[in-house]
């Protein structure tokens, strides 16, 4: 392509400016920090819906591979989420960019965004190991992660705030059983507002998505034989 690796930094400023067009501008809904609300919220999407896309069709992109080497398989999804991380963070610092730009000073309190990032980092490592096996299997299950991902943009804040939902039983069920939505609202919180968010909610969903990778290094390991002879047949 012609613009090459400036489309690291093209893709996400389009989304945004997209988005930032339709709510701002036709719905008349933005605020004076809009961009700045809507990079804190698409960015962190980007990265766990490329990971989790890229990842789950990463065995069968590596049929080739897999007949000619033994290998484990949960090498494959593994080397397509660094890929998508080598990449994203470039996208990160364009957030910092814009954060003070819109006098959000760094200061101590930004070192929250280390676990809130590593937690992210837990969570599309987890859905993406079992995004492989499930496409591995049923390549269907391509259609459905990615309808996943689309839904997931919808319900979890990214061009909306969590927070404006009058319901307490709705937000709290949201911010629990999407946590995506969680893990915005926390970075928005760090970034935007200089505020604290729900450490001990961070610390349970990291605590989830560990356990959950470990059953899936193990779920990869006795199903490593199986997986090849799938990846061979299709």
């Amino acid at each position: 392509m012609y613009l090459s690796y400036l489309w690291w930094i093209l893709e996400p400023l389009l989304f945004v400016a997209v988005f930032y067009v339709v709510f701002s501008f036709l719905l008349d809904r933005g605020t004076e920090k809009f961009v700045f609300f809507l990079m804190c919220g698409k960015i962190p999407y980007l990265w766990l819906s490329k990971s989790i896309t890229v990842a789950s069709n990463s065995l069968l992109l590596n049929k080739g591979l897999i007949a000619s080497i033994e290998i484990p398989n949960v090498v494959f999804p593994y080397i397509a989420i660094q890929e998508v991380l080598y990449k994203q963070w470039v996208t990160f610092l364009i957030l910092f960019v814009i954060a003070i730009y819109f006098d959000s000073q760094p200061d101590i309190r930004w070192l929250w965004l280390i676990p809130i990032t590593i937690t992210t980092y837990l969570m599309l490592v987890a859905f993406s190991l079992i995004g492989s096996i499930l496409v591995t299997y049923v390549q269907d299950f391509r259609i459905l992660i990615n309808m996943g991902m689309l839904f997931l943009m919808f319900a979890s804040g990214i061009f909306w705030d969590i927070n404006d939902i009058q319901s307490d039983y709705w937000r709290e069920a949201i911010l629990i059983f999407n946590p995506l939505a969680f893990l915005i609202n926390a970075y928005r919180s760090v970034l935007m507002f200089n505020q604290p968010f729900d450490v001990l909610h961070l610390t349970l969903l990291a605590t989830f998505f560990i356990a959950l990778t470990l059953v899936m290094h193990l779920l990869f390991r006795s199903l490593n034989s199986k997986l090849t002879q799938q990846v061979l047949q299709s």
